[in-house]
């Protein structure tokens, strides 16, 4: 019996510790030999190759529930994680998404039914907290972060989803007392509404004023008061999506001050910006492709968002990938020209944002090969509970990782995405260095491109209780009064 069933011979390893040429043994989907050289395996030549580990990407949405005006996610599992692959990454971790007066546990079995049979590459959910009900805080969630699932996102705004500062420190409470991370998306709802309201009955409808109606004072004010919250129970919270430069100088305050705060930025703000929403005059609607919230800043606040980057401010990289079609099914479900309200926030960017990063980022020498990998794949598996597992390449791992030509020059179409979007906010954008060959578990998954792996073929990975998410023991209140 051969002692590997894989050996990844001649490539440069990158970690997000050391770069080093080793040959790889894999046996059982697990890596078991580092070794200058080894033999006796089934040969995959890397030479000339860069060999990183799988990407692993923490926030994304796929099969989401559809909204009133029939608009849905155009990736479903397999779509998305097809697309996902191509671009490098070998694990997602979706969400869970919760509704108002729906049992939690409801909707975990809603999403593994949705999942059933159809990923190409591992996953994980993450839970959305919509209804912090008695019930939920007393029973649901406390049960299933022991069943795995240790991680939730709570958000600040949108009606359907919001909760209100008395709801956040509930959660947050519990998310400490049963050591789970915690996400914020932060924006000031009421700030938001009253703008938007006034932007509507002046008649800027257009998608360039969603913008406008998110200022990045409301982000910054959002920031700052999920951060005390944080302060005073003492919970380690992480704040997603973040997008201005005044939101992350709060992060590094709050991180200068010793106190547990992450951050995720996404690709949209590092490459889009307010003018890719369109022009003021309504024009062209063709803007809602780059609608999301946050939404896109201007160019200037693009270099604050690399700065985070390129000085650990930022944890992690994430695509949010929230894809809608530009058809009645999505961004145009409420018609040809829709107020920029009525169009779903979201865009695609689960297979560029691997490219997008190494491209402008290790090829332009903002970032080392080593931060490349933290920031993509090693800092999601410890913020959730996978590493080691996931997210690197060692001795005990999954076999997950992807073959990066970094020669290769690549122009980027939707078509070559793999996914149900149709559009890609990227499109004809040059880069240098892609994945050639994916990998998950020792199995290939892509090939140049073309998805070779078949749909179910992915895992569900319960998740441990994240290191990243135990408590410094300084809240400002006295943690009996909340345990």
């Amino acid at each position: 019996m051969a002692k590997f069933d894989l050996v990844v011979k001649g490539g440069r390893i990158g970690t997000a510790s050391d770069v080093f040429t080793a040959d790889i043994g894999i046996k059982d989907g697990r890596i078991t030999a580092l070794a200058e050289s080894l033999e006796d395996g089934k040969v995959v030549d890397a030479t000339g190759k860069l060999v990183l580990p799988g990407g692993i990407d923490s926030h994304c949405h796929f099969d989401q529930p559809a909204a009133p005006d029939g608009s849905r996610n155009a990736d479903d599992f397999y779509s998305g994680t097809r697309s996902a692959a191509t671009g490098g990454t070998t694990t997602i971790i979706p969400f869970a998404q919760q509704l108002k007066g729906q049992s939690l546990r409801a909707a975990v079995s809603d999403y593994h039914a949705k999942a059933a049979g159809k990923p190409v590459i591992d996953y994980a959910f993450h839970l959305i907290i919509a209804d912090p009900s008695q019930a939920v805080l007393g029973q649901e969630l406390p049960a299933l972060i022991r069943d795995g699932y240790t991680s939730f996102k709570v958000y600040m705004t949108y009606d359907d989803l919001k909760l209100n500062d008395r709801q956040m420190l509930d959660v947050m409470a519990l998310a400490r007392r049963e050591g789970a991370m915690m996400m914020v998306h932060a924006e000031n709802t009421d700030c938001i509404g009253w703008i938007t309201e006034k932007l509507e009955q002046a008649g800027r409808i257009a998608p360039r004023y969603h913008g406008t109606s998110r200022p990045n004072v409301v982000e910054r004010e959002a920031t700052h008061r999920a951060i005390s919250f944080a302060e005073l129970l003492d919970t380690p919270i992480l704040l997603v999506h973040v997008s201005a430069k005044e939101a992350i100088e709060q992060i590094h305050w709050a991180q200068g001050r010793g106190l547990r705060i992450y951050g995720e930025t996404c690709p949209q703000y590092l490459f889009l910006s307010e003018e890719d929403m369109g022009p003021f005059d309504g024009a062209d609607w063709h803007g809602v492709k780059c609608l999301c919230s946050p939404p896109p800043r201007d160019k200037a606040n693009q270099d604050f968002v690399w700065r985070g980057l390129e000085n650990g401010i930022f944890s992690v990289l994430s695509s949010d990938h929230s894809p809608y079609a530009m058809d009645k099914t999505g961004k145009f479900a409420s018609g040809p020209k829709p107020s920029f309200t009525k169009v779903p926030n979201g865009l695609p960017g689960i297979a560029t944002r691997l490219p997008l990063l190494f491209s402008n980022g290790v090829q332009t020498g903002r970032i080392s090969i080593q931060q490349f990998v933290a920031l993509t794949a090693t800092n999601h598996a410890k913020l959730y509970g996978l590493h080691p597992k996931k997210g690197t390449i060692a001795i005990g791992a999954d076999a997950d990782f992807a073959l990066w030509d970094e020669a290769k020059d690549v122009t980027i179409t939707a078509k070559m995405l793999n996914d149900n979007v149709g559009y890609t906010p990227y499109e004809g954008m040059q880069l240098k260095g892609w994945p050639v060959e994916t990998w998950s578990r020792g199995e290939l998954v892509v090939k140049d491109g073309t998805v070779v792996a078949e749909a179910g073929r992915g895992r569900f990975l319960p998740c441990d209780p994240p290191q990243t998410a135990i408590p410094r023991g300084r809240p400002v209140v006295d943690p009996a009064l909340f345990a």
